[in-house]
């Protein structure tokens, strides 16, 4: 009997259900990569793991064809402290379905995968497709997304579920996070002292809220850095030899996360150190014909200032899926149930669109 749209979606939301109430924090989602094995395994799709992500090829995987990664994430952070409902009892109410990682991304997964197993066995597709439900993207751990490209082929595009209301974020934001010491003279407070690292703060800071870069990119708009940690001192009676402040960059797709920081290091009145330079921005030609399927359907495109797996990635990559992520990480998360169903129909159709050019 064929699967209709109509029955694959209501597996994907009893899906979406059963991860909700199975706690999967980054490095614990052992029992929802077992979930999600079942699942594919189910439409008799042979599934790979590593780690605790699951991937799976398209049953007529052909070498000599591009290939497209579909790929969102099943880690969830841990509730907050303002939960009013139990976050791992999922259930619905006006149409909305509650429970930790309903939105961010338990919605854009199911849907993926939803439409993975509609393209599973069609012969004649463009590009190749692989399907990769991965762990720990939350603290962009080393077993996520990150840690399973190298035994995966070369991939040529990607969509990357994060909740987007279903718009197109043709680029994303960078980051990197800089430690900053800012230097003076310790000494006794009673004690004449011209060189107090917390005065000298204060002209430090000033630079910082000053400073521009001058590329501005037409998707993401300027880089925004913000000094968002202060610390000093230990008694009252001592001036301190040093301020520490940590400084948050979000880079534009018109530098590398190298170039911020050589430019930063050297211009800087202070020194900075960046604890890490791999999270960089993300983007897509907004004249991909990805993008192109997209637009056909009435999407917008925007460019995105949150981090997502896409950082991991080299290609060109688009981030696209049901839910707003402006409830992400919020107390009692959810998703309504037709987004869900509106999810998997335009991923089908933008793929559609794409996957017969």
């Amino acid at each position: 009997m064929k699967l209709t749209q109509e029955t694959l979606t209501e597996k994907a939301i009893a899906l979406l259900k059963q991860l909700i109430s199975i706690p999967s924090f980054s490095g614990e989602e052992d029992k929802t990569g077992d979930a999600i094995e079942a699942f594919l395994q189910g439409f008799d799709i042979q599934t790979e793991r590593q780690y605790h992500n699951i991937y799976a090829f398209n049953k007529y995987f052909d070498e000599s064809k591009p290939t497209l990664l579909l790929n969102s994430h099943h880690d969830t952070v841990k509730p907050n402290s303002a939960y009013t409902k139990d976050p791992f009892h999922p259930h619905v109410e006006d149409g909305k379905l509650y429970g930790l990682g309903s939105n961010d991304a338990g919605g854009c997964l199911v849907s993926l995968l939803a439409t993975f197993v509609h393209f599973y066995d069609k012969e004649g597709l463009s590009h190749n497709i692989i399907m990769a439900a991965t762990a720990e993207e939350e603290d962009a751990g080393d077993k996520s997304l990150r840690g399973l490209l190298p035994i995966l082929p070369k991939i040529d595009v990607a969509v990357v579920g994060e909740p987007t209301l279903m718009d197109l974020a043709i680029a994303e934001k960078g980051l990197v996070v800089f430690d900053t010491v800012v230097e003076g003279t310790p000494s006794h407070a009673a004690h004449p002292n011209d060189n107090n690292s917390i005065y000298n703060t204060i002209s430090v800071l000033q630079w910082f809220k000053d400073y521009r870069f001058e590329k501005i990119s037409e998707a993401l708009g300027e880089v925004k850095m913000t000094v968002t940690q202060i610390n000093a001192g230990k008694q009252h009676n001592v001036v301190p030899a040093q301020v520490d402040l940590v400084v948050d960059v979000r880079v534009n797709d018109c530098y590398t996360n190298q170039e911020i920081a050589d430019m930063l290091q050297r211009e800087a009145p202070c020194k900075m150190t960046p604890r890490s330079l791999r999270l960089n921005s993300s983007c897509i030609d907004p004249n991909h014909d990805l993008v192109k399927s997209g637009l056909a359907l009435g999407r917008k495109t925007y460019g995105s200032p949150t981090l997502s797996d896409q950082a991991a990635l080299t290609c060109q990559s688009v981030k696209l899926g049901p839910g707003d992520s402006t409830r992400s990480h919020s107390a009692n998360e959810f998703i309504f149930v037709d987004e869900i169903e509106e999810g998997i129909t335009l991923y089908i159709k933008i793929l559609e669109g794409f996957l017969k050019k």
